[in-house]
């Protein structure tokens, strides 16, 4: 289906390092099919990534309403709470 397309896309877009390409393809995947955790967590880890820990954690915790069982999410979830808490410490 077409959320799933995209989110494949997003991926590879995300392995060569195309970030803001892969963030449209998993927003569109998402638009496509909004129950669809995984583009959720994928988006997720690209604004991790970028350093945008309250976006990645909307993201994160979406997918843990959708599906609490998505381990990784909870676990990138409180990465991105530490990781934040840790940036704000530091000043930046």
């Amino acid at each position: 289906d077409l959320a799933t397309a995209l989110n494949e896309r997003g991926q590879v877009r995300y392995l060569r390092v195309e970030f803001a390409a892969a963030v449209r393809d998993f927003t569109a995947a998402i638009e496509c099919q909004p129950g669809f955790e995984v583009p959720y967590y994928n988006r997720g880890l690209v604004r991790y990534r970028l350093g945008d820990f309250d976006e990645a954690m909307k993201d994160f915790r979406k997918v843990l309403e959708l599906n609490p069982q998505f381990e990784d999410a909870a676990l990138s979830l409180k990465q991105a709470i530490l990781d934040k808490e840790e940036k704000q410490k530091r000043g930046y």
